[in-house]
């Protein structure tokens, strides 16, 4: 499959908060860049006016108070607004995959719980298939229903469903640190 097509079927939301977002445009011309995503484009202007309620109601589930900034461009938010903004945009036009590259590592602790909250009720609620990357190992217990742990780009861990439920931030970093201890660090 082409790119292009391919990524009408993909979401993504990336580590830096400025990636997934253009910081010159407003709140509301970003919003509906993501709203066209895979659709033609023509000469008719590029913000539905008729979908600006919707924008404003997306933003609402946030609860960030952005619903009411559709005009501040989106440089001017701060990081964990604009990875909220940017997990919306990537979930408006519901993906095959939605794939999560580190989304809260660039935040501040609050921003990242933010960030991951909205992420489990928006992933839950549109019930996309999610692969998220972390480092974060209070995350991987909590979230998800499957932990694969890789190194040197083998899999050394894969567990699913009670497994999974049964395993704490302890019993991963016991691994990990096997494997640090194997080599060397």
């Amino acid at each position: 499959m082409k790119n292009f097509k391919r990524a009408g079927r993909i979401g993504r939301v990336f580590q830096d908060p400025s990636m997934g977002t253009c910081p010159s445009m407003t709140i509301w011309e970003n919003m509906s860049i993501a709203d066209n995503k895979g659709k033609s484009y023509g000469l008719s202007f590029g913000l539905n006016r008729q979908r600006k309620d919707f924008y404003r109601s997306q933003l609402e589930l946030l609860g960030m108070g952005l619903e009411n900034r559709l005009s501040t461009s989106a440089g001017s938010l701060s990081g964990g607004q604009r990875q909220a903004l940017a997990l919306i945009m990537a979930t408006m036009t519901r993906p095959d995959l939605l794939l999560l590259d580190e989304h809260t590592a660039a935040l501040d602790p609050k921003s990242s719980d933010t960030v991951m909250m909205l992420t489990e009720k928006i992933v839950t609620e549109k019930k996309i298939t999610t692969l998220m990357v972390t480092h974060n190992l209070r995350y991987a217990v909590e979230y998800g229903t499957r932990a694969v742990m890789m190194h040197e780009g083998g899999i050394i861990m894969d567990i699913s469903g009670e497994e999974k439920q049964k395993r704490t931030i302890n019993d991963y970093l016991k691994i990990f640190n096997e494997i640090s201890i194997e080599c060397g660090n």
